[in-house]
């Protein structure tokens, strides 16, 4: 893989990802599998001024001996020091970059129960950290890079340093760095994904009705005032960042108690290095009341009693079939990949998209219909049969999407 273009996807995810002030501090979450990259991106946000970089190594091969291993107690904890870690760069308003890049199987042969168990306390101790990214009070940022393990699984039979050679290809072209100008690319990414917030935007949508030949017959009611939200987002203090590389999707939230029906999975979910396959959910009111998957039973049930939140949506995403990451036709098994070739919803924890979020205190969000969760877990359900119709309070019809792409 040529190395200049590799730095130039280090520039883009400093400068336009993060977008990295002089003297703020970067503090990148990165599995030690990652570690040339990780180093180079300390380099580069150095070079562009950062105050100082903080890297929170990750060891998935520890983690399972420590879900096969350790004793339930200690599973159920998370150390005081470690949430202190995330809040005290968070307070100081720190940028977070997180590399996601897990082995899809790893954990395959592990409890759900005690993967379940762990996730949540995490969650439950980094609930505030958490927040304060999802209502963009910190810049943060999601990337991936090639792991053999994961790149072998992308690329069945491929030697494993030549698929790690294919998976670096498939993920510079996804996130533009594969372009004389990458961030000019994202500049003019921008602008057209802005244009299809304009549609949806305007019409204010008081539901949206999803069919497809999976067996998809799903109505969301959207809240009032909501805003479809893209590509980049502010802080209070004015910085610009990207959170997901790559992203093509424009995304809103359900009102909690609002989705019926039932949806139909249309790719695998890698959830905590346990695939979940063939999936379907029914909701009544916003709830989950049933569910079937044909593969990954048992982790999917467990992302579902997670808390009274984790039974309801959280998100709205739109993605047409006819894009970059879809027309590659690899199937990444990470959602940062596989959820910008899909339409997509989301389990648990609602973004607040509403022009005036800055303003909502907790009280005002739930009024609003907004769900809150420890979780929040995209999965895929766009396909290329896909019909979306939005339907104003009038009770006007507007198509959205037809043939799994925007109608308009």
């Amino acid at each position: 893989m040529d190395y200049g273009m590799i730095e130039k996807y280090a520039q883009l995810v400093v400068k336009a990802g993060i977008n990295i002030q002089k003297n703020q501090v970067l503090f990148i979450n990165s599995p030690i599998e990652c570690a040339d990259f990780t180093r180079l991106i300390a380099r580069t946000a150095y070079a562009a001024g950062a105050g100082d970089v903080v890297i929170n190594w990750r060891d998935e091969l520890f983690t399972k001996i420590r879900l096969v291993n350790a004793p339930d107690k200690a599973l159920e904890q998370f150390p005081e020091w470690n949430k202190e870690l995330y809040m005290s760069y968070a307070r100081e308003g720190a940028a977070f970059l997180s590399i996601s890049a897990s082995d899809p199987e790893l954990m395959k042969d592990v409890d759900s129960e005690r993967i379940a168990r762990a996730n949540k306390a995490k969650s439950t101790a980094l609930k505030e950290y958490s927040n304060r990214l999802m209502s963009s009070k910190n810049p943060w940022c999601v990337i991936s890079v090639p792991t053999i393990e994961w790149a072998k699984k992308v690329f069945p039979g491929v030697p494993g340093k030549e698929a790690v050679e294919k998976l670096w290809g498939a993920i510079l072209a996804s996130v533009r760095a594969d372009v004389a100008d990458p961030v000019a690319a994202w500049e003019e990414h921008k602008l057209k994904l802005s244009r299809s917030l304009e549609f949806l935007n305007s019409n204010n949508f008081k539901y949206l009705v999803y069919k497809n030949s999976l067996g998809t017959a799903l109505k969301i009611e959207l809240p009032k005032n909501h805003a479809w939200m893209a590509g980049s987002e502010n802080t209070p203090e004015g910085q610009v960042f990207i959170p997901n590389m790559p992203t093509e999707e424009v995304f809103t939230l359900p009102v909690k108690t609002g989705v019926n029906g039932v949806v139909v999975s249309s790719m695998p979910l890698n959830y905590n290095g346990s695939l979940i396959e063939d999936f379907s959910l029914s909701f009544e009111n916003g709830k989950i009341v049933d569910f079937s998957a044909k593969k990954g039973y048992e982790a999917l049930k467990h992302l579902i009693e997670t808390d009274e939140g984790s039974h309801y949506l959280g998100e709205v995403a739109l993605v047409p079939y006819d894009s970059p990451i879809s027309n590659s036709k690899i199937l990444f098994y990470n959602t940062l990949f596989d959820e910008n070739a899909s339409c997509h919803l989301a389990i648990g924890k609602a973004y607040p998209c509403f022009k005036d979020a800055p303003e909502l205190n907790e009280k005002d969000l739930e009024e609003r219909g907004v769900n809150d969760s420890l979780e929040h877990v995209d999965f895929m359900v766009g396909t290329a049969d896909l019909e979306i119709t939005g339907i104003k309070s009038s009770g006007e019809e507007i198509p959205v999407f037809r043939s799994g792409n925007f109608a308009f």
